[in-house]
């Protein structure tokens, strides 16, 4: 495990041009997401306590119907669009939990959506794409990675004029992911020490911030990457927003080269550092939450907790731990277990 250590600012220090959401977005956005999305639940693990020595809580985003929180912020996204802008239609690209809450939202509003999904998307994301999406949702595979079918995507927006619906690097999107952490302190009997968080391109991991930091600032929040996969740990590291050379894939859901503008803004401010796990510690609390607590979770989904259980034992830690996706691909298990005995 590394990890980096941030300065905490106040959440006046942003500069005036850059677009942060503001608590009342994000409690709008709540609001307006309440007829549609699940409220997880937000639960204690004793057999996650026993092993950490810490009382660890798990908020339960696998729960989602397309079992991610990111349908939260492809749904604001596409609630807050005009009616003309509905009727153009809309674009998204995503390495694929994203594009299944995109469907989603595009079936439920009966939306026209198009969905640009990387060759290295698992199969399993791919059909449930289509299926959330049915009739409403076009779905094309290209470039050998997220960056690659963003660019495309982005590319076919321009010539057609659609809407498009970035993963994570959007203000409405952001207050989406962001309901999350309502929901966790509402929920909450006592405050959380520490807030583990996955990190892709930012965008749960800003929004949880900038609830945290306003209404339970004495709570640590700390994104989580993996190695192979640290856009957000090594632009932190370096005060600006790098782009890696070479992106491990094995946790798909957070694997990007470039973490978003605003989410490494509101980062650079707010997050209390990031901490970076190994793909085999993943791989253990991938099988672990299976075998024990019958979770399927894909490695995106398990680097929280894989992160808790690194956490010095000598202190007795409130952990928060959000659980950011169920979507696995039953034939990588054998992978799983090659990188867990290696």
């Amino acid at each position: 495990m590394r990890s980096i250590e941030m300065c905490q600012c106040q959440l006046s220090s942003f500069p005036n041009h850059v677009q942060v959401p503001s608590l009342k977005d994000i409690q709008c956005a709540s609001i307006r997401l309440q007829p549609y999305i699940k409220r997880t639940e937000f639960i204690f693990s004793p057999r996650l306590a026993h092993r950490s020595g810490h009382n660890i809580f798990l908020k339960r985003e696998d729960q989602q119907e397309i079992r991610s929180f990111k349908v939260r912020g492809a749904l604001n996204k596409m609630l807050s669009l005009s009616k003309n802008q509905k009727q153009t239609g809309v674009v998204c690209a995503s390495a694929g939990n994203h594009a299944q809450g995109f469907a989603f939202a595009c079936h439920l509003l009966g939306i026209q959506g198009v969905v640009f999904l990387p060759q290295n998307t698992p199969e399993q994301k791919v059909r449930q794409v289509k299926y959330y999406g049915k009739n409403n949702v076009r779905v094309v595979i290209f470039g050998s990675n997220f960056d690659h079918a963003c660019q495309k995507a982005l590319e076919y927006t321009q010539e057609t004029g659609k809407v498009f619906v970035h993963p994570f690097d959007d203000p409405d999107v952001i207050a989406g992911q962001a309901t999350i952490a309502l929901e966790m302190i509402s929920d909450q009997k006592r405050a959380l020490d520490v807030l583990l968080v996955p990190v892709g391109g930012g965008g749960l991991v800003s929004g949880v911030s900038l609830v945290y930091k306003s209404l339970s600032p004495q709570t640590r929040v700390l994104g989580v990457e993996v190695e192979g996969a640290e856009a957000m740990h090594t632009s932190l590291a370096q005060q600006r927003r790098i782009r890696l050379n070479s992106l491990d894939l094995f946790a798909d859901g957070t694997a990007v080269k470039q973490v978003g503008q605003l989410p490494f803004d509101i980062c650079r401010q707010l997050l209390d550092g990031v901490i970076v796990v190994t793909k085999k510690q993943v791989c253990e609390w991938l099988f672990s939450l299976n075998n024990d607590l019958a979770m399927i979770v894909e490695p995106a989904g398990a680097l929280a907790v894989a992160a808790a259980m690194t956490m010095d034992q000598g202190v007795d830690l409130n952990i928060g731990c959000i659980v950011s996706g169920g979507n696995n691909d039953a034939y990588r298990y054998s992978e799983y277990e090659r990188l867990l005995r290696a």
